[in-house]
């Protein structure tokens, strides 16, 4: 279980090294790019509802991941999160697995 922390300003989100694998790659093309977008995930800490912040390149993030060498990288898998993030302006995270 990997995690990707953004802007220290809360817990870690707990994330699969296998997704976080891939959305370190949408989140890295995105934020090249200089297009910002919203990203939600489960709130794990309360058990329900859900978080969302506005990714921006401007704002430090760090990802852990706890395998290493880090999961291979599925490039459908990555088309389809791309797609899916350009079509709605949002990174749904639960929605990925």
């Amino acid at each position: 279980m990997g995690k990707l922390e953004y802007n220290s300003s809360r817990p870690a989100i707990e994330i699969d090294d296998d997704l976080l694998v891939h959305v370190k790659i949408v989140i890295a093309t995105k934020l090249r790019r200089q297009e910002s977008f919203m990203m939600t995930w489960p709130d794990g800490s309360h058990g329900v509802g859900a978080m969302s912040a506005w990714i921006h390149p401007s704002i430090p993030m760090v990802l852990e991941f706890d395998e290493s060498p880090a999961p291979k990288v599925d490039p459908r898998r990555v088309e389809r999160m791309m797609a899916r993030l350009n079509a709605r302006g949002e990174l749904v995270l639960d929605e990925l697995e």
